[in-house]
């Protein structure tokens, strides 16, 4: 498994993906397929719920030059396999193998349900399959998977684009019996209607797809949209790996904790999370402040990992505790997300909460559940590797006197 800034890709290439993908058409669940390209890993950095869908996904494959150069760069070695080209892989073999296809077609998009229908029928004769028009949401109506189950599809394309699509696909596969493939293609179809005219071969072996679209793109009403499309998934994108592959790791990447405390019966409880990664490991909120100031970046995290808007903040403090991160991380399906850096400087951020319980909903990517703890029982609770740093926030949180 090679990563490119904390997205793990597939390191088989386009024959071994095509028979992995045969593979799962028979397993015993349902799998899916993502198509990361540099603009989804950029969206995935400011979307944590993507970024862990992505990286949950049963194959990863590198849609676009800029991951191959990429890879190139942090010794990683990938195939480029593009959403376009493996949709008509995938086509061909269910035409083939005679699985069931299922099309679930944005409404809005510039292919219409009647235009795939007509080119899916005279470009693959033989397939049988069924196109649905649907809104772009990140869970299926249940009419829409009674309509799915009646067809009972083997394979199931959908056209949402990011980060729609992957969500839908996570969310939904389960609630889909016969399904056993899921592939979230943009908009590959509008390549095989016609409605966008793909760059021709010898740019697209060149790396230079990217090029032909920003010639293009004055031919559309969002250019300008576009252009900054192309740009932020060429220039911006290289310039992280560069700093990524280059600078971060003799930095320490800026972290805030969250004491989150609550008075309750005259006494102070804080709250404490379990991570879903890690059995058993409970510890504060915590996350990177993203150029924030604490106060910010703390209060950003409660309301993104806990659910919490009812809460006032008291204190921060810069600072306060430096670890490096582990050569080696428990978890493979995060192994290289922040590791980039050398470790971790820590500030805090205390807050009051003044809400009701029933108010937190913590993300389920990042923890398992929740607890409130009693201030004096807090060091016998916190995970060992967490336990110093605590005791410093401790001592700052009893010198507020609040």
């Amino acid at each position: 498994m090679a990563n490119i800034l904390g997205i793990n890709f597939s390191e088989l290439n386009k024959e071994a993906t095509l028979k992995k993908a045969d593979d799962f058409l028979n397993g015993d669940r349902g799998y899916y397929i993502v198509t990361p390209n540099p603009e989804i890993i950029l969206a995935a950095h400011k979307d944590e719920e993507f970024f862990y869908i992505l990286n949950q996904a049963d194959l990863s494959l590198a849609d676009g030059m800029g991951l191959k150069i990429a890879a190139w760069l942090m010794a990683e070695k990938i195939y480029r396999i593009t959403g376009a080209d493996f949709t008509i892989d995938l086509l061909a073999l269910a035409e083939r193998k005679g699985y069931k296809t299922l099309i679930l077609n944005w409404s809005k998009g510039l292919s219409n349900s009647e235009d795939i229908n007509i080119s899916l029928k005279d470009k693959f004769p033989n397939l049988n399959f069924l196109v649905i028009s649907i809104e772009r949401n990140i869970f299926l109506s249940n009419e829409v998977i009674d309509e799915i189950n009646a067809y009972s599809p083997s394979l199931v394309f959908n056209t949402l684009g990011f980060p729609y699509q992957e969500k839908l696909m996570y969310h939904n596969i389960n609630k889909l019996k016969s399904v056993h493939l899921m592939l979230g293609i943009g908009g590959s179809f509008d390549f095989i209607s016609g409605k966008i005219k793909r760059a021709p071969k010898f740019l697209r072996d060149l790396g230079l797809e990217w090029f032909w679209r920003l010639l293009n793109a004055s031919h559309y009403k969002d250019s300008l949209k576009r252009v900054n499309r192309i740009y932020r998934a060429t220039f911006v994108f290289m310039a992280k790996v560069l700093k990524s592959r280059y600078i971060n790791p003799f930095l320490y990447r800026q972290n805030v904790s969250c004491f989150l405390y609550k008075k309750e019966s005259g006494k102070i409880k804080v709250l404490l999370v379990e991570r879903t990664d890690i059995h058993s490991h409970w510890q504060l909120p915590q996350g990177g402040t993203d150029g924030e100031n604490l106060k910010t970046a703390g209060a950003r995290e409660l309301r993104e990992e806990t659910g919490i808007k009812t809460f006032e903040s008291r204190a921060s403090f810069k600072n306060l505790s430096k670890y490096l991160f582990p050569k080696n991380p428990i978890n493979e399906k995060s192994k290289f997300y922040k590791y980039d850096y050398k470790g971790q400087s820590q500030g805090l951020y205390i807050a009051e909460f003044l809400g009701n319980d029933n108010e937190i909903k913590i993300n389920f990517w990042d923890h398992k559940t929740w607890q409130w703890v009693d201030l004096e029982n807090v060091l016998n609770i916190i995970h060992p590797v967490r336990r110093e740093s605590f005791k410093i926030f401790l001592d700052k949180f009893k010198s507020l006197n609040l």
